[in-house]
């Protein structure tokens, strides 16, 4: 799965310094709701992040998620690094994939 998300300009650098030190609980959540090979991805010049995970289903994985209270207070935390800053999971734009070289 593929995804966008837009930060604030001003805030990118706020962000990723955020990120040098992911909580472990929710690290463990993402693990444990089946996010593989996540990574994230910045353009800093204008906030662009572009996100990238492998999961069995996604839908169910984006719902474990959801469900539960580390990822809510991890989206709070993260809300005022974003454009849309209401939940950051909320405002992903999900990007279809249309090759694959494997």
């Amino acid at each position: 799965m593929c995804f966008l998300m837009h930060l604030k300009p001003d805030r990118v650098q706020d962000y990723l310094a955020a990120h040098t030190h992911v909580w472990p609980e929710m690290l463990e959540a993402l693990r444990d709701a089946g996010w593989r090979n996540y990574s994230l991805f910045v353009r800093e010049a204008d906030g662009l992040v572009v996100g990238y995970l492998e999961t069995d289903d996604f839908e169910r994985a984006k719902a474990e998620m959801a469900a539960s209270g580390i990822n809510a207070r991890w989206q709070e935390s993260m809300a005022p690094y974003f454009a849309d800053s209401q939940n950051p999971d909320a405002s992903l734009g999900m990007l279809a994939e249309y090759f694959h070289l494997a």
